[in-house]
């Protein structure tokens, strides 16, 4: 009997909902009379068109769908989207010209304090913040174009900016010319997977306090670093392109005061530094590529019981730096392109020893201006020195069974 009534209320409910159409030759002229008369569980279809409405706000659960991409401006003057409901959908929309402040930031689309919210397949072009989803549980941002004009990071927001916030899809959408692409603080729980983030001022994506996420299959290119891992913890990081991001203090990578992460078959080209750790600890890099980069790996004296295995290292100016002769790490098997060892019993090991920290990037790490030494065949003749007799670089700085070849990865 319970299941009987179930049924019925549900049956009910269904041709109870609405469809309530947005457009000139529409029943409603505006989306706000049609929010307006809309209740929960209502579809509101908005037709193509220009609409300058102010700041539209979503209270009511309500499947908010767009044909044909309305254009809903802004102005510069207002926040664009304001979601204060559950369950919400917004599909299908060109989001334009939100306000720009410094202390409420203002976003093209904002979910306040709500949950099981779907932002899919829109377009937002020129918000100070793209999407952003405030204290939210079980969202997902999916398949969105967010593009921005920012020139200097001060001016500019974050693509998608989630706080406070678990359980987030973040999933397929284009983000570039923002402050970070991505950025993730306080956010637990959550996936974010197959986004490319190009030409971002400072990060791709930028993680602060979160931990138990995964980001998966992303493409992080020419932003001012790719992403940044903060104060956080069980981070994976798999199969991620970081590629041509360059600049005096850009990375492919930054690891900063994280532990018991796993980072594995990512692919780093063409960056300042591929990978660059500072206070990190128990973390597992496997299988990734490090190809082009001026630093493929700077892993500095505060890390520790990080274990480096089967990556291959190719093309890099340098290896690996670090800024002290402590070094409380481990390299298992990787390979070495600059390695001149031998492999008697053909095992695919190298029977000596690799010690992928030179003397020269010893002496550039204390003394930048050495760069200008490079390839000359003094500093050639210092590094063949050093590998016969070792007395500046660390001793236990080794890989004690480099590769013969590349992994094929």
């Amino acid at each position: 009997m319970n299941r009987l009534c179930l049924l019925f209320l549900f049956v009910v409910a269904t041709f109870q909902a609405q469809v309530l159409e947005v457009g000139t030759n529409k029943p409603f002229k505006t989306i706000k009379l049609a929010l307006k008369a809309s209740k929960a569980g209502d579809t509101v279809i908005v037709h193509k068109g220009l609409y300058k409405e102010g700041n539209i706000r979503i209270d009511k659960k309500i499947v908010f769908l767009g044909k044909d991409f309305p254009v809903i401006d802004g102005q510069k003057k207002t926040e664009v989207l304001s979601i204060h409901a559950d369950s919400v959908v917004v599909k299908g929309f060109k989001v334009i010209n939100s306000g720009y402040a410094a202390l409420d930031d203002p976003c093209g689309i904002k979910v306040y304090n709500k949950s099981f919210v779907l932002i899919e397949g829109n377009q937002l072009d020129d918000n100070f913040f793209g999407i952003y989803i405030q204290n939210g549980r079980n969202c997902i941002v999916k398949n969105n174009t967010i593009i921005a004009y920012g020139k200097e990071e001060q001016q500019i927001g974050n693509g998608i900016h989630a706080w406070k916030s678990n359980d987030l899809q973040i999933i397929g959408n284009t983000i570039r010319g923002h402050r970070d692409g991505i950025y993730l603080e306080f956010v637990h729980d959550s996936v974010i997977w197959r986004n490319i983030a190009t030409n971002n001022i400072r990060y791709g994506l930028h993680f602060m306090f979160s931990s138990n996420d995964s980001y998966i299959t992303n493409i992080f290119r020419n932003n001012g670093a790719g992403v940044a891992v903060m104060f956080s913890k069980k981070v994976t990081m798999i199969n991620n392109y970081f590629d041509e991001n360059w600049g005096a203090s850009s990375y492919g990578l930054l690891l900063k005061e994280i532990s018991d992460s796993y980072i594995h078959s990512n692919h780093f080209k063409n960056n300042t530094s591929g990978i660059y750790m500072e206070g990190t600890n128990r973390i597992k890099i496997e299988k990734n590529s490090l190809q082009g980069n001026g630093w493929a790996m700077k892993i500095q004296a505060s890390c520790m019981d990080n274990e480096i295995v089967n990556n291959n290292f190719q093309g890099n100016t340098f290896d690996m730096g670090t800024n002290g002769s402590l070094v409380l790490n481990t390299f298992n098997n990787n390979y070495w392109d600059k390695y001149e060892g031998y492999d008697i019993n053909r095992d695919g090991l190298g029977d000596v020893s690799y010690h992928p920290l030179s003397l020269f990037a010893v002496l550039v790490e204390k003394n930048p201006s050495a760069m200008l030494l490079f390839r000359s065949f003094m500093i050639t003749l210092l590094d063949k020195s050093e590998k016969v007799l070792p007395s500046i670089t660390p001793d236990n700085f080794v890989d004690k069974a480099p590769l013969m070849k590349p992994l094929k990865l």
